[in-house]
């Protein structure tokens, strides 16, 4: 009977999201003629679809978010997480998204219509040419949100961080902001054919202000904002137990 319930849920609540999200409020996220009006149509769509799909977000420390300029950094456990940390911060935030996102069917025009960057990690130029707009970006008051594992894998772990978005806050002169998000990895982890009923949270920690030499700076902004998000998340150091190739199962 709960394996039949929790089908039952997961069915829903997908259905909930395609309707509600994808087939209402997508819509007019994308014909909506400003930025601000379409970041706030998204927000409130991913809400509506937690709140009918009965599932609790609780949202706290958001006063430790800077009025200005800063970079939040958050874990990364499911393909939900974007969303989610979109329907938690204000809509000043700016998402950092792999550049293949930009060509999926559909998600990739709303997507763009958010005004992401986009980064192509696989070509050092573009890469190079992505980070001085970011950075020019941000320096001209844009707060920015990144996943600075850039991936996530099977085990219930948090992965060690890439160091870009701490050198970006370095070269920009400004805060790294350390965000811890629950409960994603339960609702729609890897192999999971349906949503899987859960409480979901996100808690925003004081910012830590870059301090010394560049490439100091970045790795002391790393260490401090990965801590903080391992000490409350809820998850084993992937660091100190890293999973063999040939068991790990990686996504953008």
């Amino acid at each position: 009977m709960t394996r039949l319930l929790r089908t039952l849920f997961g069915v829903y609540s997908m259905t909930v999201l395609v309707i509600v999200l994808l087939l209402i409020f997508c819509p007019l996220l994308i014909v909506a003629p400003t930025l601000p009006l379409r970041r706030t149509i998204g927000r409130f769509g991913v809400r509506a679809w937690l709140a009918l799909s009965f599932i609790p977000f609780r949202i706290r420390g958001l006063e430790n978010l800077p009025p200005g300029p800063c970079i939040a950094v958050c874990n990364h456990a499911s393909y939900l997480d974007g969303i989610i940390v979109t329907a938690a911060l204000p809509a000043r935030f700016t998402f950092l998204v792999q550049h293949g996102a930009a060509d999926w069917p559909y998600i990739g025009l709303i997507i763009k219509r958010m005004n992401v960057s986009f980064v192509n990690r696989g070509s050092v130029r573009a890469a190079a040419l992505a980070t001085r707009e970011l950075i020019d970006r941000i320096r001209a008051g844009e707060p920015f949100a990144i996943f600075p594992e850039g991936t996530f894998r099977r085990p219930t772990t948090l992965l060690p961080f890439q160091s870009g978005a701490f050198m970006i806050a370095v070269r920009a002169g400004v805060p790294v902001v350390p965000v811890v998000l629950r409960g994603t990895r339960s609702l729609y982890g890897e192999g999971q054919k349906v949503f899987q009923w859960t409480p979901l949270s996100l808690e925003v920690f004081a910012p830590v202000a870059p301090d010394g030499s560049a490439r100091e700076a970045a790795d002391n902004l790393r260490d401090t904002a990965r801590a903080t998000i391992l000490q409350h998340c809820g998850e084993a150091d992937g660091a100190l137990h890293p999973v063999p190739p040939k068991q790990a199962k990686a996504y953008s």
